[in-house]
């Protein structure tokens, strides 16, 4: 079992309470106030921390009308790639602001740097924490400089193979980072459930040795409580006001009742799963009496053979176990029984098999 992990004055890991993390991505609108009450409403949802991304249009591609810088297919499909990012990035001059709001309402808040200089203001902001995004998994060089400062790194599994999760994960730890953190993910936008492929978060922990979680694109809040059930830690969903509102990324966005239940079911999920038992539990033990058991139903003499018409089983559990009922039929009673009795070893003659 991996080692828990702490961002800011939380830890996360197998015997803690899921992280939840509210992505905020696109859905501000260009709005730094939007991104405020985003900000506001995942605090008063119960998140543990907002993620933000942080890059510019010509950082993460360049402008051009290619064919291949043009989106086919999906909720994008025939957007210009650097149109669509000029319309989603949150600008770097909010950046400052985001995090001193996060930090008054107590909140935390980190990103998901797309670019070396994306990490330089992060830096300088002392972001808690860094996220790769799944597109960036194979991006070794900016991993390596994620994990030189020292900071928990999140790493998402979008798209990728076996082969590119096990490279990502050695470039960090070969550059020093020592809380790691792995998102299974799928890359659909939104994801259907039968892609999500949850068995992977518990592959994953066993083959790298990791706080494991899900960066989940499903509608509602189902994959990922089924998630925590199965073992992820951390749970990221991106987050709006309202879907209605529109925006980038609004048509696969929780809003604030959904992130709300989110965080609670997902409580609920990981205390529900326990560990394997197969004895009684405190509660159950409190109605052992209900059970059934063998009990005299009728007066029997000393001497009289038990039949079917004297000796029962029936409810409560005080007597010997219904298993043994063949075994007592037809042997005698050592004294007198009364009618509601419970049956015990002691009133009848011979011995029982096990």
């Amino acid at each position: 079992m991996a080692k828990p992990i702490r961002i800011a004055d939380r830890l996360i890991g197998p015997e803690e309470p899921p992280y939840i993390v509210a992505e905020m991505s696109a859905n501000h609108n260009g709005n730094i106030q939007r991104a405020f009450q985003i900000l506001d409403a995942a605090k008063k949802a119960g998140a543990d921390a907002v993620k933000i991304q942080t890059y510019r249009a010509d950082t993460i591609t360049i402008d051009h009308s290619a064919p291949e810088f043009i989106v086919q297919g999906g909720l994008w499909d025939k957007r210009n790639l650097y149109e669509l990012y000029e319309q989603a990035y949150t600008p770097w001059e909010w950046h400052g602001p985001i995090f001193d709001h996060a930090k008054d309402i107590g909140l935390t808040v980190f990103s998901s740097p797309f670019d070396l200089t994306a990490v330089d203001l992060l830096e300088s902001l002392d972001a808690p924490a860094y996220k790769i995004a799944s597109p960036e998994l194979i991006d070794l060089q900016l991993i390596r400089r994620v994990a030189r400062t020292g900071k928990p790194i999140i790493m998402s599994t979008g798209m990728a193979n076996l082969e590119e999760i096990a490279e990502a994960i050695e470039a960090a730890r070969g550059a020093g980072a020592q809380e790691i953190v792995v998102l299974h993910c799928t890359s659909a936008y939104p994801t259907p459930p039968e892609e999500s492929n949850l068995a992977t978060i518990s592959e994953i922990a066993r083959r790298f040795d990791v706080v494991v979680g899900l960066s989940d694109h499903t509608l509602g809040t189902a994959v990922p409580i089924i998630a925590v059930a199965l073992g992820a830690d951390f749970i990221e969903k991106h987050f709006t006001l309202a879907r209605s509102e529109g925006g980038v990324d609004s048509a696969f966005s929780m809003e604030p009742d959904e992130l709300a239940e989110l965080v609670r079911a997902s409580r609920v999920a990981r205390v529900a799963t326990g560990e394997p038992s197969f004895e009684p539990t405190s509660s159950e033990k409190t109605i052992l009496f209900i059970r059934r058991s063998l009990y005299v139903v009728a007066p029997i003499a000393q001497g009289e053979v038990l039949t079917e018409s004297n000796i029962r089983s029936i409810r409560p559990g005080n007597g010997m176990k219904p298993k043994y009922l063949d075994q007592v039929l037809g042997r005698r009673a050592v004294r007198d029984l009364a009618f509601g009795e419970p049956l015990d070893i002691s009133m009848i003659e011979g011995e029982l098999d096990s």
